[in-house]
């Protein structure tokens, strides 16, 4: 690894250093939390629990850049960080289950 001593830098040079340090460290926070989408699929159903409520359960609706949107068993749009999401394990019996908005469909 390069040693840079930045009492030899410019202010010019410096500020150029910031930005490619914060360019690089917004790239690892976003690999992280492409990381952790991948733990998940469309239509998985998951739990969160928001600072200071009841935790949440929905299902998994969508990818964004840095979360993911939940849609709750009440119907509510949530995007939340892929780092917050448990995985709700269905259970036999589980009355999840019945709240889904499932249709069956025939086959011919």
């Amino acid at each position: 690894m390069t040693e840079i001593n930045i009492d030899e830098l410019t202010e010019a040079e410096l500020i150029d250093l910031n930005h490619r340090i914060v360019e690089r460290l917004r790239f690892l926070s976003q690999m992280r939390a492409h990381g952790k989408m991948l733990e998940f699929k469309i239509g998985d159903r998951v739990t969160f629990q928001p600072e200071g409520r009841l935790p949440v359960t929905g299902m998994l609706v969508r990818y964004n850049r840095k979360t993911v949107t939940v849609i709750t068993d009440e119907g509510q749009h949530w995007n939340v960080s892929p780092s917050l999401l448990r995985r709700k394990e269905a259970s036999p019996g589980n009355a999840d289950l019945g709240k889904a908005n499932l249709i069956p469909l025939k086959r011919k």
